[in-house]
């Protein structure tokens, strides 16, 4: 009797140098190469890189604490999985879902920012067409297999690190007078107020734009599902958090914050859409390159493709968890031959193509609608990961397991998971008090704050639905899908 053939499965195509990739290049894109200037603008050198330090030891704490669960449990489904088994299913179910409207909408927003890039070269191109040539390449990239994602995203992730080396190289190069004229030194330091600016709801709305900067370094969770080995390469990824967030943020503030003075209207017009004033623009052009405009707006056209192209490899995965687990609708959990959920990988590229609104109402006005409505999903993602991995430890403590079991222990533990939680909070309550209501229209507003209403809607929704409760220590699974 002929035996069916196994059902096709996630292929484990990821390799180390992928895994670091993702790691290193996950969240350096328009946050370091553009909003910098204007929180510098905004805080001062002073206020950012308290900003920018404080959500960077934040994000080193949350990825050791996924790093501890996405070796331990490698899933696809990463937050949604972790939640549903650690917290209450309905939390689950509400993570897994917003995590994937968060990086569905980013994939449009990206889209409809690369339309505006391209058109520093060419100004009077039809934004439709860009967006759909875009939209094509970052889904036949992930078509092609989980590897085609993982090749693309390490020469992706490698344009951006080598622009930051050499513009660090350069910034210091300046600051001590080997070129651009005599020494600056720390002169623009204590110009004006400097260090600090504008008092504390200034530095508090820098907090938001750092923790913006910061979104996309969670996707190394859902890598993990498809890692060739999940026990040695997040770790090493996960290491590799603490030095791109001192080398690629932290010393990128403080060049910048010494080269430029914060008082430079040039810095607060940093914006997608003019990338001539970019800060690293600034620092080149100030160095003596002519071209840095044009070589900036091709490497911010590669971070913005990178975005897209993980946003859409992210988001297919987790709805392909959620299909699994019942969470969503079944056709979703079909793999093509190659091991690709091809279906949510197509039901995610359709949402990306909102960009195409850009050439009806706009494209910067598009973007920034786009952007808000994906802001506060990253932060809900962040709470999701601390609460879960808090639950985890205590769980697996009380089920008398052995820490020394683990393949790799987040540090600083409770201090970490708490830490991240609560900071996170502030920032998502903080922005109430640092928006600017006469300067915002309605759908501004409401693009940025009912993320949280339809966050709880649907939490409780499926809470009431399926009368689920938070699941008991001692109940928690450790077994089902352990690495």
């Amino acid at each position: 009797m002929q035996q069916d053939s196994p059902a096709p499965t996630l292929k484990k195509g990821l390799k180390a140098r992928h895994m670091t990739m993702i790691a290193l290049g996950g969240s350096i894109g328009t946050g370091l190469f553009l909003a910098s200037g204007g929180a510098i603008a905004t805080s001062g050198p002073g206020g950012a890189l308290i900003a920018y330090a404080a959500v960077g030891i934040m994000v080193y704490f949350l990825m050791s604490s996924l790093g501890e669960l996405a070796t331990f449990m490698p899933d696809s489904g990463s937050f949604s999985t972790y939640a549903t088994r650690f917290v209450d299913p309905s939390l689950g179910f509400a993570l897994g879902w917003n995590f994937w409207y968060n990086w569905a909408i980013t994939i449009a927003a990206e889209l409809s920012a690369a339309t505006l890039i391209i058109k520093y070269w060419f100004p009077d191109s039809n934004s439709a067409l860009w967006s759909l040539l875009f939209l094509l390449l970052i889904v036949g990239l992930n078509v092609l297999s989980v590897k085609g994602y993982g090749e693309s995203e390490y020469w992706f992730a490698f344009i951006k690190i080598i622009t930051v080396v050499i513009f660090l190289i350069v910034g210091v190069m300046m600051i001590v007078g080997i070129i651009g004229g005599e020494a600056i030194g720390f002169t623009n330091f204590t110009i004006g107020d400097a260090p600090m600016h504008g008092g504390f709801f200034a530095l508090l709305g820098v907090f938001m734009a750092a923790g913006f900067s910061f979104q996309g370094t969670e996707l190394i969770g859902v890598a993990a599902g498809e890692s060739e080995n999940p026990r040695e390469n997040v770790p090493r990824a996960i290491r590799q958090v603490f030095w791109r967030i001192l080398l690629f943020y932290i010393l990128t503030i403080l060049v910048i914050g010494l080269v430029i003075p914060y008082t430079s209207p040039n810095l607060l017009k940093s914006g997608i859409d003019n990338i001539s004033v970019s800060p690293f623009t600034l620092v080149f052009e100030k160095a003596g390159f002519a071209f840095a405009a044009s070589v900036m707006n091709a490497v911010i056209l590669s971070s913005v493709l990178s975005a897209g192209n993980s946003g859409i490899y992210a988001s297919s995965r987790v709805l392909f968890a959620l299909a699994k687990e019942g969470k969503a609708p079944r056709i979703f959990s079909k793999l093509n031959g190659k091991g690709v959920p091809i279906y949510a990988l197509l039901a995610t590229g359709a949402v990306g193509m909102l960009a195409f609104f850009s050439s009806m109402f706009g494209d910067g006005v598009v973007y920034t609608w786009l952007l808000n409505a994906s802001g506060m999903c990253g932060f809900i993602t962040w709470l999701g990961i601390s609460v879960s991995h808090y639950r985890f430890r205590k769980a697996y403590i009380a089920q008398g397991r052995d820490l020394k079991d683990l393949p790799f222990r987040a540090r600083w533990f409770p201090f970490g998971p708490i830490f991240a939680l609560i900071l996170c909070m502030i920032v998502i309550v903080g922005q109430i008090f640092t928006l600017d209501l006469a300067d915002l229209g309605w759908l501004d507003i409401v693009a940025t704050y009912f993320t949280i209403p339809l966050f709880l809607i649907i939490w409780f929704g499926y809470k009431w639905k399926y009368k689920t409760k938070i699941i008991p220590l001692q109940d928690c699974d450790f077994e089902t899908g352990q690495s």
